[in-house]
């Protein structure tokens, strides 16, 4: 019996996918829930399980097409499937034969790998059953994919990656110099187009400040080692961002509203989204209801979003709304930088850098950990006085972390 592979229907507000990579090639052996492909939209990759235990047969869509829900992307032979499985001799029924271990090895590590993950492998020609997984269950990474990779090509993985597209194409200029033209991946246009409508849309201010971080690092020092033990998660700073910011919020209601045509919609809820670098572009989880959250749920659910994001498992669902956004440049080093809003939000913060710089403190100068920070809002619906207000409200709580605990 042929069976149709389908694309799965796709999330809300998600009008089509491109074909990325196929996994699996006509001839080959199938087995039921191996991902036979990915699929990507401009906002995630989703992965096309097998069925049923089979045969692949034609591959309807190639690579770079553009599908919709419901379209046919492969036919799948289960009867092929059978048939192999009679033909097969008779095996000891006391130990497998070093093939089939072999087999079954490789199937179940590429079954464990996420598709950026077995991209990489491929680009570079890393055998997936090498490579000691470091995810959830064992699950392959694209760290350690590029772990095991030499340094050569590990230089610049995403304009190598990038420049190994199939759809590339190479062009001469004027004077005769290579040059290679790639399209942009989905992801990375939709981020351009919300950027460019966000810019054009809004009446984008950004304002400044500085926070001494003496005191929360002091807080965090005393406390990091109980804490992971006790909730199985590190204390890192976003969680005490994550709090001031919505301590702020609840002040300063504007700073958490939207613009709807000629309404101001004002949130009663603080849904917080996590700017989480990837291969491909910039997402944004979500902190669902973070003002219910503690400082250990706050870490538990970035770090998973951390994870999800390195194997290419953000959901839609993760990142669907949000009434205020936080970015953090200084885990690359910035020093000093202007967020753009997250339409259609009304703000985002941005962190950077920790620097130890000399300060004046109580007439005397001293060496503290200090870091820039921004607040990028809209003038239409947040005045100066209030993004002011706002930053100056987390520089406070910040400076003395205490003030978080006791609601003041």
């Amino acid at each position: 019996m042929t069976i149709e592979v389908k694309v799965p229907m796709l999330p809300e507000s998600v009008a089509d996918a491109t074909v990325v990579t196929w996994h699996k090639k006509p001839g080959e052996r199938v087995k039921r829930d191996d991902n036979l492909v990915d699929l990507e939209t401009d906002k995630v990759v989703l992965e096309v399980p097998a069925p049923a235990d089979g045969v692949m047969g034609e591959i309807v869509k190639q690579a770079g097409t553009v599908v919709k829900a419901g379209e046919i992307l492969a036919h799948l032979d289960t009867d092929k499937e059978v048939s192999m499985k009679t033909e097969q001799p008779p095996s000891s029924p006391t130990a497998a034969t070093p093939v089939a271990e072999e087999n079954k090895t490789t199937e179940s590590t590429a079954k464990m790998a996420g598709p950026a993950a077995r991209r990489s492998a491929a680009e570079q020609g890393l055998p997936l059953e090498n490579i000691q997984g470091s995810g959830k269950s064992g699950r392959v990474t694209r760290a350690d994919v590029l772990q095991k990779t030499p340094a050569s090509a590990t230089e610049m993985p995403n304009l190598s990656s990038r420049l190994s597209d199939l759809s590339a194409v190479d062009t001469q200029t004027n004077n005769g110099r290579l040059e290679k033209r790639v399209p942009m991946t989905r992801l990375r246009a939709r981020i351009a187009e919300r950027l460019v409508v966000a810019q054009h849309n809004a009446a984008i201010l950004t304002t400044f400040n500085e926070i001494n971080l003496q005191k929360v690092m002091e807080l965090r020092n005393l406390y990091k080692e109980s804490f992971e033990k006790q909730h199985g998660t590190r204390l890192g700073f976003m969680s005490f961002f994550t709090k001031a910011v919505i301590a702020a919020l609840q002040r300063f209601p504007a700073v958490n509203a939207s613009i709807d045509g000629n309404d101001v919609v004002y949130h009663s809820y603080f849904d917080i989204g996590i700017a989480v670098s990837t291969d491909r572009g910039l997402v944004v989880p979500i902190l669902r209801d973070a003002e219910r959250l503690s400082f250990a749920d706050i870490e538990k659910t970035i770090a998973n979003y951390g994870r999800k994001a390195k194997e290419n498992q953000i959901a839609i669902e993760d990142m669907t709304g949000g009434t205020f956004t936080i970015t953090n440049g200084g885990v690359f080093g910035s020093l000093l930088a202007t967020p753009i809003i997250n339409p259609p939000q009304s703000a985002i913060l941005g962190m950077n850098k920790i620097e130890e710089r000399p300060i004046a403190e109580n007439g005397k100068v001293v060496i503290r950990p200090m870091m820039y920070v921004a607040l990028s809002y809209d003038h239409r619906i947040i005045d100066g006085k209030e993004s002011v207000s706002f930053l100056k409200t987390i520089k406070e709580l910040l400076e003395d972390p205490s003030r978080l605990l006791i609601d003041v």
